[in-house]
């Protein structure tokens, strides 16, 4: 059974048509909130970054939400091969206290944790990340705004159930409680131009640094009610910072005309992390026109442990019992290698036929 799909805008279709696929093409790679989702795509990752991309001497600019500006900030260090392989194993590995009579932990343990896993994780290698030579890395991140401008276990929950409401009604409209905050690498003394169009919805762009790599890193993955917000990040304006997912959940942007290539583990690039209900939000746009999507079959999926993608429910599924929660998410891994080797055939010889539409 064929593990990758491959699906692309009809200007992307056009270009695989007639030129296929070379490192040279691709100016943008996005990197999806979701969790374990993401650890799916990890065998893509190492192709990627370790062996194809670093056939071409362009700049290429990296965008990433949540698990995903994990994955990119990765990707920017000098050796990313072993880097990757460590992400896979920690974030495999993640082990929470629960308290007396909690399935879940705290929030405040698991930011704790998170913390001093960055800190490990990146600790003396930031400059690597800001200075790489070809990667301008955008990391995303939601900044609360009036009643969510400070985390309070009262306002909180009322402010994401206005924005939840503001946003079935317009996208844009959830604009009034939260805001994109990009933090962007340094170039020629000033944040790296975004890849994207900015007039879809309110944004800041924030030159990323030492100072708030961390900070921000850890902001983009602080999924609400699960860890904390990240307050005041330096250099930034100041206020609360949540998950980039919940403003750019897929990262549906408006992209320019250069090649877009999405390693993600679904075909669907839905717009904000309130719009997984909404059907009607998941359809792609002009945005899109550019982007090619490396996603797995859900034939392919449903043959993983349990049948899906590791995901935040196994956590209460598997509780107190990480062996089990590790045996599933390291066999649904080990088996994504397939969608590395599938793709890796396809880009030595292309066949048009398999690019549907997206």
């Amino acid at each position: 059974m064929r593990a990758l799909r491959i699906y692309a805008g009809p200007a992307a279709r056009r270009h695989l048509e007639q030129h296929g696929l070379v490192p040279a093409d691709v100016g943008v790679v996005p990197a999806a909130a979701g969790g374990p989702k993401g650890l799916i795509l990890g065998p893509l990752d190492r192709f990627l970054f370790g062996d194809w991309l670093p056939q071409a001497t362009h700049p290429v600019h990296l965008v990433g939400a949540s698990i995903g500006a994990w994955r990119m900030a990765t990707a920017c260090l000098r050796d990313p091969l072993p880097a990757f392989e460590r992400l896979e194993r920690d974030y495999i590995a993640q082990d929470y206290e629960l308290p007396p009579g909690r399935k879940t932990p705290t929030a405040a343990h698991v930011s704790e944790r998170f913390a001093q896993s960055l800190e490990s994780f990146y600790g003396g290698r930031v400059q690597e990340v800001l200075s790489h030579p070809r990667f301008r890395l955008h990391i995303v991140t939601a900044r609360g705004r009036h009643v969510l401008r400070r985390e309070h276990r009262v306002a909180t929950p009322l402010g994401y159930l206005g924005a939840f409401v503001s946003n079935s009604l317009h996208r844009r409209a959830m604009g009034a409680w939260l805001e994109r905050v990009v933090f962007s690498t340094p170039e020629q003394g000033r944040a790296s131009t975004l890849p994207f169009g900015t007039d879809d919805y309110p944004t800041r762009q924030v030159v990323l640094s030492e100072d708030n790599f961390q900070p921000a890193l850890q902001a983009s993955c602080s999924i609400p009610f699960v860890l904390k917000a990240v307050h005041d990040i330096p250099g930034a304006p100041p206020g609360a910072y949540w998950d980039g997912g919940i403003t750019d959940y897929h990262l549906h942007l408006k992209y320019g005309t250069n090649l877009v290539l999405y390693p993600h583990f679904q075909k669907a690039v839905i717009p904000g992390w309130l719009d997984k209900a909404l059907k009607w939000r998941h359809g792609a746009t002009a945005f899109l026109d550019s982007m090619v999507v490396l996603a797995p079959d859900p034939a392919w999926v449903a043959q993983l442990p349990n049948g899906k993608l590791p995901d935040r429910t196994d956590f209460p599924r598997y509780g107190a019992d990480l062996q089990a929660r590790v045996k599933a998410w390291s066999t649904a891994t080990s088996a994504a290698q397939q969608l590395a080797d599938e793709f890796a055939a396809w880009v030595a010889q292309p066949d048009p036929s398999r690019v549907e539409a997206l």
